[in-house]
């Protein structure tokens, strides 16, 4: 009951006013995630720090002096979003394994990987997304020395070799570099069969349309060439 002197509020209003709080705080963005999404990534780096600090991470492991140790360390915080700041085409070669080999820990790195580190469509496509969606600054074609791939394909240029299944579709992805190394009368056909595989692809991202190209003319990302150095652990850049 109310008097002439002091608002009269019903419980009715008391509870609206309630729910209506309620559904308010529901749908409201919290500070902290106004600060996260405001907040620049962690890749929003230049291209050429990326690069460099895939190249010190690979000191790190050639040296056996890895830094990633804790695997664990920000798990819950990747469940929302991924930040990594390369990109790397890569062998699908089980000696060769990039995160390791550049010393990054898991969310560092986008890694895209088929025998012979070639661009095809589905390859083409994750490294869209990559860099349109995820921010990547740097796409690195990482072949590596003694690839079984790129020796399949010599195989199958100078011996006519036959292969099963859809293996002769690798083949015909590979060939272009084999016979541009053959060309050059190379000394060692398969190490220069395998750089010349990385440059080719690397040529191809460059002009790959119509993302990545465009990306790369904005200087907002760079592709570059490497070779993985099986016996050392060392990448080169080519």
């Amino acid at each position: 009951m109310c008097d002439n002197h002091r608002p009269c509020i019903s419980r009715r209003t008391i509870l609206s006013l309630g729910a209506a709080a309620a559904w308010a705080g529901a749908f409201a963005i919290p500070s902290f995630a106004q600060d996260a999404a405001s907040a620049t990534p962690p890749n929003a780096v230049s291209p050429d720090e990326a690069l460099k600090r895939l190249l010190d991470g690979n000191a790190r492991y050639a040296a056996n002096a890895p830094a990633i140790k804790d695997f664990s360390a920000g798990r819950a915080a990747r469940v929302a979003k991924q930040h990594p700041f390369a990109a790397i085409l890569s062998c699908a070669d089980s000696r060769v394994a990039p995160e390791l080999a550049f010393d990054q820990g898991p969310g560092e790195l986008f890694v895209v990987r088929v025998a012979g580190n070639f661009v095809d469509d589905d390859g083409l496509a994750s490294l869209e997304y990559g860099v349109k969606f995820l921010g990547v600054p740097l796409i690195v074609v990482l072949g590596h020395t003694n690839c079984g791939a790129v020796e399949a394909t010599i195989k199958v240029v100078k011996d006519n070799a036959k292969l099963p299944g859809h293996l002769p579709g690798l083949v015909r992805a590979i060939k272009p570099a084999v016979e541009a190394a053959k060309k050059a009368k190379a000394a060692d056909l398969l190490d220069a069969a395998i750089a010349e595989n990385v440059r080719y692809n690397v040529g191809r991202l460059n002009k790959a349309k119509p993302i990545v190209s465009a990306f790369v003319a904005e200087g907002k990302v760079k592709v570059v060439g490497a070779r993985y150095d099986l016996a050392t652990g060392k990448v080169s850049l080519l």
